[in-house]
């Protein structure tokens, strides 16, 4: 975890949550997704067993509640019809009760599948929710009188528009072209997004050493080495638009300003004791992509 006191100005890192293992060892947690609901923070984290190089074995999707972001009670891994499930995405359904997005990486072949909760605990999946292409990090949010959707397509974040949550529409890519400022200068990858008004924050990270004749992990270092970013996104005439080379200065609401915004579903970055606190994940070492 990293936490700031000035809005998302300046972050420090404060480490790696404890608590979270049940299993002996030392085991790969990342991808987290928490949402605020009924006096506790529910996290449902992406999980494998040790520390692997490559992308193969059964992962699946872990619950956990809190009361303060930092204690943590686990409840168990999610039956979502795969042992290869990763990256949730938790958003409330307008009628009442819960959709999740996820990764199938097994039965459906990175693509997006569903599953529905009336209590954040009990999940039935429903299938196939978005299958244009292969992608992965599904993230959902409301802006401008639209649902949209982000997925990384490894091409840049391919953007999908929906009215119900139920039919998504693809709508082109944002983060697929070259930005200017400092380490991004190549494609952005697994967004998450923090929205406050009009705006739409997007963040993401890239791999800057990644560029031509060196586009993917060769295993050295400065092909692994990631940068987290910020761009902002807006709508325009029914189309979310990204400017990544805007320059973008944070003012992130803190959890009790949050909550009186979006009562269920607090921005990504939350507060704990007057600071904001970002989520960030630990994925093994290699990508494989």
């Amino acid at each position: 975890m990293a936490a700031s006191a000035d809005g998302g100005r300046t972050w420090n890192y404060r480490g790696a949550l404890t608590g979270l293992e049940t299993d002996w060892g030392r085991n790969t947690f990342w991808a987290p997704e928490i949402i605020w609901h009924d006096g506790l923070y529910h996290m449902y984290v992406s999980y494998i067993q040790g520390i692997r190089d490559d992308w193969n074995g059964a992962a699946s999707i872990r619950h956990y509640t809190s009361p303060d972001l930092i204690d943590w009670a686990h409840h168990g891994a999610l039956d979502l019809g795969s042992d290869r499930v990763i990256d949730a995405c938790v958003f409330p359904l307008p009628d009442g009760g819960w959709r999740m997005w996820f990764k199938d990486d097994g039965s459906h072949g990175s693509l997006t599948c569903a599953a529905d909760s009336p209590d954040l605990y009990h999940w039935r999946p429903t299938g196939l929710a978005v299958g244009h292409r292969p992608h992965e990090g599904p993230n959902v949010f409301e802006l401008g009188g639209h649902y949209w959707m982000l997925v990384d397509e490894w091409r840049g974040q391919g953007v999908l528009r929906s009215d119900d949550l139920t039919t998504w529409e693809h709508q082109g890519l944002i983060l697929d072209k070259p930005g200017s400022r400092p380490d991004d200068e190549t494609i952005g990858l697994h967004a998450d997004v923090v929205v406050q008004g009009e705006t739409a924050y997007v963040f993401y990270f890239t791999h800057p050493g990644r560029v031509a004749p060196v586009t993917d992990d060769d295993g050295t270092y400065p092909t692994r080495r990631s940068s987290l970013q910020v761009a902002a996104a807006r709508v325009v005439d029914g189309a979310l638009c990204c400017d990544r080379d805007e320059p973008v200065r944070l003012d992130l609401l803190g959890v009790g300003d949050a909550l009186d915004v979006v009562p269920e579903r607090p921005p990504g970055s939350v507060a704990v004791a007057g600071s904001t606190v970002m989520r960030m994940s630990c994925e093994p070492g290699v990508r494989g992509r």
